[in-house]
């Protein structure tokens, strides 16, 4: 792993007084494995962004890449473990130290703990404390009866990561540092505006999506609530943007994929390999023009 970790880091060095990159991945659940791909093209230029900020799965993919892993090993993990059936079942079922049941929290949704389960299925690469990072990590977080979003930038991670991922009426809010968080997409979906004026170039990556349909066909509860909160977290980045926009922002195609498809994660990420191209030349050619200034 270490060496693997080398190799990518190596050209960044070779390009010292090269734009800085801040990368800010967004909120979608099972979408975010599109993120991949564009981390896959940022390791294919010798780029590693100085700092990152994500919400919910954007924040779990984004804690892989400030531990040092890269897009190809990111993407090998994800389709060997959440992508395959059998081993998310081994897992779940592995945590204990009762009962499967027990250990989740319950088999309701609501109920579900997803700290025990991040702890299950996420990389030995991924540290327990912010601090161990490579690169600066922001995650965000709601606070449920603050009424407000909540950047976590040290501590616990795993903690940080689950309240940021807490999607509610599916997993149970997590207590951080005295108050209730849910799910940081609620509001900020696509984190961007906190790298503002912190990297000569933001770059924002938006998996929000939304319901796919041909007009008459009528969702059920589940979908209804998903697609709801999706247009919920379109709205607020329309207004965001204009407030302030990052210099690229990056829309994958996720509509065909449902929230809750994680073992969809290979098709997820195979579907949006063609972005990788088109933000390469974008990145380079912004790049070129802060160079020629």
């Amino acid at each position: 792993m270490q060496e693997n970790i080398a190799l990518t880091v190596a050209p960044t060095e070779q390009s010292a007084g090269a734009p800085s990159i801040a990368l800010a991945l967004g909120a979608g659940g099972a979408r975010g494995f599109a993120h991949i791909p564009v981390i896959e093209a940022l390791d294919e230029l010798g780029i590693r962004p100085t700092v990152i900020a994500g919400s919910s799965m954007g924040a779990i993919i984004g804690a892989g890449m400030a531990a040092g892993m890269t897009g190809k090993e990111i993407r090998d993990y994800t389709v060997q473990t959440i992508g395959h059936r059998g081993t998310v079942a081994n897992r779940l079922w592995s945590l204990g130290p009762s009962t499967m049941r027990d250990a989740v929290g319950g088999f309701k949704l609501g109920q579900f703990n997803l700290e025990r389960i991040l702890k299950a299925f996420l990389p030995e690469a991924i540290p327990a404390d912010f601090s161990q990072l490579g690169i600066p990590l922001k995650v965000i977080a709601t606070d449920y009866y603050g009424q407000c979003e909540v950047v976590c930038e040290s501590g616990d991670l795993y903690e940080a990561l689950s309240a940021s991922a807490a999607i509610p009426a599916l997993f149970m809010p997590i207590h951080r540092d005295g108050r209730l968080m849910i799910d940081g997409g609620i509001f900020n979906p696509v984190p961007y505006d906190h790298l503002i004026g912190q990297a000569d170039i933001v770059v924002g990556v938006d998996v929000i999506g939304g319901p796919e349909t041909t007009g008459s066909f009528v969702p059920n509860r589940i979908d209804s609530l998903f697609g709801a909160t999706q247009l919920l977290m379109q709205s607020n980045v329309a207004l965001k943007m204009k407030l302030c926009q990052p210099d690229l922002y990056l829309r994958p195609e996720v509509n065909a994929f449902r929230v809750m498809d994680l073992l969809k994660a290979r098709q997820i990420i195979e579907s949006n390999e063609a972005i990788k191209d088109r933000f390469k030349r974008d990145l380079e050619a912004r790049i070129e023009d802060l160079v020629r200034r």
